[in-house]
């Protein structure tokens, strides 16, 4: 069992090696991070693990007739449903499961539900679960396998662990990274793109919760080594880190990291608390289950970029007994233009969620239905100051909002052009302000809500400015607005511990599905983008030092659909993912 009661204060090497990834991998207008040269198709990493031997059970499908409508989740939840064989399927339909496939010439390829960077899908997912007819007579842990949409169940767990740990109508789910899927393709920068799916996962499993009247918190007093027991990660040999990059045959590299326990419970169920030490004592002997699957191979020969796996062992996040578990009431989502949003159910607008590879140029939207989609970024809804995450999806995340967005405003009706500044913790506004620009405006614009913490800095046309940011890619122009999300990542690291690292990831992953879900059920579309020149946004913003880092960006307008692809049924789908 680890555990801590040390301060992070009292060891600065492991900040300094984080901090160091972050620079090493950062994007300039003269170099990009370190990756491959060329992408390797002969080994490019299988999209879907597989526990080969263990028992296979198949879930239905759904029409999602009876799911709510998406906009209502917001005000209030549905009445909780009960665990079952159908709720836990529609569950994992509106969250992780396929979307769709995709076709043209000789190439096939699935989308999910939760989007992935490069379409990678690094984040695998557990499902640990009291006893479920048909599935299992007793309480049981496994492996969502979403290309047959069915459940690897890796072993059954002790008929007392929920009784005795948890309230009644309680389940886990857990999210783990294979690593090794997204650095084929983006080499050492994967270790952020790998953080940002966890976080759109969160959201996705959070929002698919909301529909059948469950809610969603992290289990964030667990340590690393605890994740890997419940998850049943310890099939994986210990992966030995080598001095630098190279290339060859890495079977052990295919491991899964555990990244996040999520507790899924009956709304409206408050007052309950988690004893960290005594399911800790529990987790303890999930080591000597009777763990059924061999994972799969998902490549030949691997390239393996030494700092990923360095950075990932330095942010382990140990066991911390004295960290409290909240359940905060259910805080509605500020509304401003209800009007702007389609008549839309959650699994409708879930599984027809996309991401857009070129934006039209053209589409604008209206300044009130821009507004609308801001205040859904809030972290703390319908409340006077914006702080702690309490509102629908940031309620799963259990700590306050250390994430801010920088919009680039192109076509926004009755908006004039420029850069804006979303405050999505208030408590940061002067520290902000002093860090960024002296001649930046902070003014409200026109218009705005009260409860929205959006300042105009400068009025400006940012077309050029933002696609240059961004890679030098139009997407970030061509849409209605772009933003980057601006952490403080020092400061944090430093106060709370290196383990935040990947969370800050984690939050704009949030915000990224949000911008997400926003954008289709106002009729539009989006686009996550992980190529940006990091330190060139930082001097638009007058920013120095690593107080404050962008993290994300995001972009969202009228897609571009390309006609030569055609979209093919989730299920059953084609045999082979090209």
């Amino acid at each position: 069992m680890s555990t801590t009661t040390s301060t992070p204060h009292q060891n600065q090497e492991p900040l300094t090696q984080v901090l160091t990834y972050h620079n090493q991998t950062k994007h300039s207008f003269t170099n990009y991070s370190k990756g491959p040269h060329n992408l390797d198709w002969d080994n490019q990493p299988n999209p879907f693990r597989r526990y080969i031997s263990a028992a296979l059970h198949h879930l239905r499908q759904h029409s999602g007739d009876d799911s709510p409508l998406y906009n209502s989740l917001f005000h209030s939840l549905p009445n909780p449903k009960p665990i079952s064989n159908s709720t836990i399927s529609q569950f994992l339909y509106d969250s992780l499961a396929l979307s769709a496939w995709k076709s043209t010439g000789f190439s096939t390829w699935s989308l999910r539900v939760n989007p992935s960077s490069g379409n990678l899908h690094p984040t695998e997912a557990y499902v640990i679960c009291p006893p479920i007819e048909p599935v299992s007579d007793m309480a049981f842990v496994a492996h969502y396998a979403p290309k047959q949409h069915a459940l690897e169940i890796r072993t059954q767990i002790p008929s007392g662990f929920f009784t005795n740990l948890f309230p009644d109508g309680c389940f886990l789910i857990g999210l783990s990274s294979v690593f090794w899927r997204e650095a084929w393709k983006y080499g050492e920068r994967a270790f952020r793109y790998c953080n940002h799916d966890v976080g759109h996962a969160i959201a996705a499993v959070t929002m698919a919760a909301a529909g059948q009247g469950w809610d969603v918190k992290i289990l964030d007093g667990l340590g690393h080594d605890e994740l890997k027991k419940i998850m049943g990660l310890e099939v994986y040999p210990e992966f030995k880190i080598p001095s630098r990059t190279v290339k060859g045959k890495f079977e052990d590299m295919e491991f899964e990291h555990p990244d996040c326990l999520l507790l899924v419970f009956p709304n409206g169920i408050d007052k309950f608390d988690i004893n960290y030490k005594d399911l800790s004592f529990e987790l303890s002997k999930f080591s000597n289950l009777d763990w059924k699957g061999e994972p799969n191979s998902l490549s030949k020969e691997h390239v393996c970029w030494d700092i990923i796996y360095k950075t990932a062992e330095v942010v382990k996040k140990p066991l911390t007994l004295e960290k409290g578990f909240v359940i905060d009431p259910f805080i509605q989502s500020a509304t401003c233009c209800e009007d702007a949003y389609h008549n839309i159910t959650l699994t409708e607008l879930v599984r027809k969620r996309r991401s857009a590879v070129d934006m039209d140029g053209v589409t604008s939207i209206e300044r009130n239905t821009f507004y609308q989609i801001l205040l859904r970024c809030l972290p703390s809804g319908f409340q006077e100051k914006q702080k702690r995450q309490v509102a629908l999806p940031f309620r799963a995340l259990d700590w306050d909002s250390e994430v801010h967005c920088v919009l680039f405003v192109h076509r926004v009706v009755g908006l004039p052009k420029g850069l804006y500044f979303l405050v999505r913790n208030e408590e940061h506004f002067d520290e902000t302000k002093k860090a960024t620009r002296s001649d930046f405006k902070w003014e409200k614009p026109e218009g705005c809500p009260p409860e929205l913490p959006l300042y105009e800095l400068a009025r400006m046309d940012c077309m050029k400015l933002s696609k240059h940011l961004s890679c030098h890619q139009d997407i970030a122009s061509d849409g209605c607005f772009s933003l980057g999300m601006v952490a403080r990542v020092e400061p944090t690291l430093r106060d709370k511990g290196v383990w935040m690292y990947p969370r800050l990831f984690w939050e704009t992953g949030v915000v990224g599905q949000v911008l997400y879900l926003e954008a289709h059920a106002v009729g539009i579309s989006a686009t996550g983008i992980g190529c940006f020149f990091d330190d060139p946004v930082h001097e638009v913003l007058g920013l120095t030092g690593s107080k404050f880092q962008s993290l994300y960006h995001f972009t969202v307008g009228g897609p571009v659909l390309d006609k030569r692809i055609m979209s093919l049924p989730a299920y059953p789908g084609p045999g082979v993912d090209a």
